[in-house]
C-alpha cells in the first residue's frame, strides 16, 4: 500500500514523494540557503576585519550553524513542512498519521540533515531513500515525518463507485434529513478509498458506517445486504434526490423569469385555465341553436353551408376561415 494510513487504518490522500522529486527540492533550498550563507559570510567578514582569528572562527560557525541549519529549521516550522524547494515541487513535510510537523520534527530532520546531506554530499540521504519503501531519509526516520506529494494528476482523483443495479431505487423512501455531513463525508471517504484498505479491516469500517447510517435513518439495513453495497445505494439515493432538487429549482426559476415554455404567451385553450374553446367547438351559454346557420365574426351576417360543388350559394358572404380562437379588436 504505497499511500498514507492513518492510525484509524484510514487512507489519505497523499502519496510518499521519491527520491527524483525530492532531489530537485533539495537542490533548489541548497542553491538558496547556499546564496544566503554567502552573502551573510561576506558581510560579516568585512564588518569583522579587525578581530582576531579565535573571534572570526566564532562567527564562522555561528553563521554556519544560524544559517545553513536555523533557517532550514525555522522556514520547515512555520510554513509546516513547505520549504521553497518544497514548495515549488508540491511537496510537503507531514507526520507519519499525516497531521503537521512541529519544532521537535524540524529540530530532528536539521540536525540529521547536517550528517547525511551537508558532510556527505546527500549520499546517505539519496541511499536511505532508495531503501526506504516510502522514500524517507534517515531524519525522516528519526523524526516520524514523511515527505508526501500535494498535488497530484487529475485523472486520480476518486468517485464514488455506483451501487448494485437491483439496489438503485431500493431506498427512495428512506429519510435521509437526520443524517449529518460529518457521516456522509465519513461514507464518501470510505466508498473511494475501501479497495485500497485490508479486507477485514475495510469490512468492520462498512459495518460500523451501516450502523450508524442506519441508525440515523431509523430504518435497519436489509438483511443479507452487505454493508459496502448498502452505503453505495444510499449515498446513490441522496445524489439522485439532490439533482432532481436543482432540476427542479432551476424550472422554477427560469418559469418566474417570464416564462419560456412552449405555452408561454399563447391563449387559454381546452384543458387550460381561462375555459376558452378548440376550433369547431361552440361556446357555453353563447345563444346558439343547433342547426342554424353559424353567424360571420366580422359582418353578421349568416353563413350558408357549401354546396355539393364546392361553392357557396348566390347572395351570401363566404365560408369565414376556420376559427383560429383569435378575437378581432371591436
Amino acid at each position: 500500500m504505497s499511500g498514507l494510513v492513518t492510525g484509524d487504518a484510514v487512507v489519505l490522500g497523499l502519496q510518499p514523494a521519491k527520491l527524483p522529486s525530492r532531489a530537485l527540492a533539495l537542490a533548489i533550498d541548497l542553491v538558496v540557503v547556499g546564496t544566503a550563507f554567502v552573502l551573510v559570510s561576506v558581510g560579516l567578514a568585512v564588518a569583522t576585519a579587525g578581530l582576531d582569528e579565535a573571534a572570526f572562527a566564532a562567527v564562522s560557525v555561528a553563521t554556519f550553524l544560524l544559517v545553513l541549519v536555523g533557517a532550514p529549521i525555522a522556514v520547515e516550522t512555520l510554513s509546516h513542512g513547505r520549504s521553497l524547494g518544497k514548495l515549488a515541487c508540491g511537496l510537503r513535510v507531514v507526520r507519519d498519521d499525516g497531521g503537521p510537523i512541529r519544532f521537535r520534527h524540524a529540530l530532528v530532520r536539521g540536525a540529521m540533515g547536517v550528517v547525511e546531506i551537508l558532510m556527505t554530499l546527500g549520499v546517505v540521504a539519496a541511499v536511505a531513500s532508495l531503501v526506504s519503501a516510502r522514500g524517507r531519509r534517515l531524519g525522516d526516520v528519526f523524526a516520524g515525518t514523511l515527505v508526501v506529494r500535494e498535488r497530484l494528476p487529475a485523472g486520480r482523483s476518486a468517485t464514488v463507485p455506483p451501487p448494485p443495479p437491483w439496489l438503485v431505487g431500493r431506498f427512495a423512501g428512506l429519510d435521509l434529513s437526520a443524517v449529518p455531513d460529518e457521516l456522509w463525508l465519513a461514507v464518501r471517504q470510505y466508498l473511494t478509498r475501501m479497495h485500497q484498505l485490508d479486507a477485514d479491516v475495510g469490512r468492520a469500517m462498512a459495518g460500523r458506517l451501516a450502523g450508524e447510517l442506519s441508525g440515523r435513518t431509523g430504518v435497519p439495513a436489509p438483511v443479507g445486504v452487505p454493508a459496502a453495497a448498502y452505503l453505495a445505494a444510499v449515498v446513490n439515493e441522496r445524489q439522485t434526490r439532490d439533482a432532481h432538487r436543482m432540476f427542479a429549482a432551476s424550472r422554477a426559476a427560469s418559469g418566474s423569469s417570464g416564462g419560456t415554455g412552449p405555452q408561454a404567451g399563447l391563449p387559454p385553450g381546452p384543458g387550460r385555465a381561462g375555459g376558452g374553446t378548440g376550433v369547431g367547438e361552440q361556446p357555453w351559454g353563447s345563444g346558439a341553436v343547433p342547426g342554424a346557420p353559424a353567424a360571420h365574426p366580422v359582418s353578421g351576417s349568416p353563413v350558408r353551408p357549401v354546396g355539393a360543388g364546392g361553392a357557396t350559394a348566390p347572395g351570401t358572404d363566404p365560408a369565414p376561415p376556420p376559427a383560429t380562437g383569435f378575437a378581432p379588436p371591436a
